[in-house]
């Protein structure tokens, strides 16, 4: 039952309205998600959870089945101050204007806090560097628009802005958003270039991890060979879709792990075969060889086409000098 605290008789101040169509004919979070100032499907469940929403002049529930010619109308609260605590720190900065930041983030840092790491995220450092970013986007990751794992590095852009976070997460739902990664990958793939095609869902026996199932979200990755090292690979790797740990799961899944991945890659590597003087070479690697190299996206205000690119972190570029003197980042 909803608990809404709004009923048609008290409408919503600043409210909007939309007339289901045909074409848009859903569950109504569906529904909302598609709708102007909602970033997300997680989004529009909260709103109508929290009243915020009203189909045909009663409260919604995110399973209601609007149908064509029906009327929604929802209201996005004011940004919430969050109580996460600002935290200085060097940030490397690529690009910033009055609408977005765009970061090349170091591994070992959380993109927002969570259980065990309530400091030390990108956002207690985003905080302190933008002092209006406070409720952008949501209490507890305010500005963040897409996320990498904690020791995956890499560019990141991050929304200033309620409009630029929802231009730009209508960018990435859209699939608009240009994603390159690089990784180094333990084994050889047999071609030189592919796409993986396979739908990932939630680990049925571990929810840290996820996995290929059949009744899975899409999730769609295109790889190219860079170079062949010895006993791995280096590739590059486009996003179509971007999933929880998208990357690292299609290449365990194929058979080539992303090198140091401790949560798929390590029991897989035992049955490579490796080199035991070359592991140990690279036992200073303490994260999966994972890294955002290049980003692209359609300015949220301007439109102006925007691309970055970040070179391999110290220590990855160690590990490619390790395996070949030859491979540069």
């Amino acid at each position: 039952m909803n608990n809404s605290k709004y009923t048609s008789s008290s409408p919503l101040p600043n409210s909007r309205r939309h007339i289901v169509t045909r074409e848009t004919d859903g569950r109504l979070d569906q529904v909302l998600a598609e709708l102007h100032g909602i970033s997300s499907r997680e989004m529009a469940r909260r709103l109508i959870l929290q009243g915020a929403v009203c189909l045909n002049g009663r409260p919604g529930e995110p399973s209601s089945r609007p149908k064509a010619g029906d009327e929604i109308v929802y209201t996005i609260p004011p940004p919430e101050r969050t109580a996460i605590p600002a935290q200085a720190a060097e940030l490397d900065i690529l690009h910033e204007d009055a609408a977005v930041i765009v970061i090349n983030k170091a591994p070992g840092v959380p993109m927002h806090p969570g259980p065990g790491h309530r400091r030390g995220t990108l956002v207690n450092f985003l905080l302190a560097h933008c002092v209006d970013l406070a409720g952008i986007g949501g209490t507890l990751r305010p500005g963040i628009v897409h996320r990498l794992d904690k020791d995956t590095s890499g560019l990141v852009v991050v929304a200033k802005t309620d409009s630029a976070h929802h231009q730009l997460a209508a960018q990435f739902k859209a699939h608009e958003i240009h994603r390159i990664y690089r990784a180094i990958v333990v084994g050889r793939p047999p071609r030189d270039q592919g796409t993986i095609d396979l739908p990932l869902a939630r680990h049925k026996a571990n929810r840290i991890k996820r996995s290929v199932m059949g009744e899975g979200k899409r999730a769609v990755t295109h790889w190219g060979v860079e170079a062949r090292l010895d006993g791995f690979t280096l590739l590059r790797l486009r996003l179509e879709t971007g999933r929880t740990h998208q990357i690292r799961v299609h290449l365990a899944h194929e058979g080539w792990p992303v090198l140091g991945d401790p949560l798929y890659g390590e029991a897989r590597h035992r049955g490579l075969n490796l080199d035991p003087a070359l592991m140990k070479r690279l036992d200073g690697l303490r994260r999966q060889a994972l890294h955002a190299a290049e980003l692209g996206f359609r300015h949220p205000i301007t439109g102006e086409a925007m691309h970055f690119t970040a070179a391999f972190p110290s220590d990855l570029q160690a590990v490619l000098d390790t395996l070949s003197p030859t491979v540069a980042a």
